[in-house]
């Protein structure tokens, strides 16, 4: 049996299935062929019930025997070292994968969620719409010149910054061929495709519970 457990909620409204952000490190798994479990904390109290695994109270966070790390992106970095399937070998292309690992985080993420988040809340001209479109299409201009972001192929990179892509208020917002074609292309990964559904079963299966 594995050591290594992703932890999650059991359960969350349907509006958030398949976005909550175990599934990056599930993908990351299922790509690295990496065996592992998952365990999880109860949504009622959420915010308290395990700050001692996950200071924010948020999830995920991931053990591996006695290691123990919340933040999904020091997850992935976590995983990634596991196998050259997301993180490859030689020293420059390492500090590349790490340096886009960390744009996406820090470039992307940080204006697209709060201006989706804002949007969703019905504040549609929140003052972020044109922050968030110029990142997008800066972006946009790197990935018509290049199918990955790192050595000519999918990396754990490319696995973080299409989720941060594929939401779809952000895949929408303008017209942007070139990531809309890399946020298909890494989607329709075999990896991607089973941690997704297996993700959307895992809240199925608890709601039974909260019905």
């Amino acid at each position: 049996m594995s050591n290594l457990i992703i932890w999650t909620l059991d359960w969350v409204p349907e509006g958030p299935r398949g976005f909550v952000r175990d599934l990056r490190l599930r993908w990351a798994c299922e790509e690295a062929g990496l065996a592992y479990q998952v365990q999880t904390v109860p949504f009622a109290d959420r915010e308290s019930n395990h700050l001692t695994q996950q200071p924010f109270g948020q999830v995920p966070f991931l053990t591996d025997g006695e290691l123990q790390l919340f933040e999904s992106g020091a997850g992935l970095l976590y995983l990634a070292r596991k196998s050259d399937r997301l993180m490859p070998d030689d020293p420059v292309s390492a500090a590349h994968t790490l340096q886009w690992v960390i744009s996406a985080l820090n470039s992307i993420e940080m204006v697209t969620v709060p201006w989706w988040f804002l949007s969703l809340s019905g504040n549609q001209d929140n003052g972020l719409g044109k922050w968030t479109e110029k990142r997008l299409q800066q972006l946009e201009s790197v990935l018509e010149g290049r199918d990955w972001l790192v050595a000519n192929r999918f990396t754990v990179a490319d696995l973080l910054m299409a989720d941060v892509l594929r939401i779809p208020e952000v895949r929408a917002l303008s017209n942007r061929p070139a990531s809309e074609a890399y946020v298909q292309r890494i989607t329709e990964r075999a990896a991607f495709r089973k941690a997704y559904a297996d993700q959307l079963a895992h809240f199925e299966a608890a709601d039974r519970c909260w019905s």
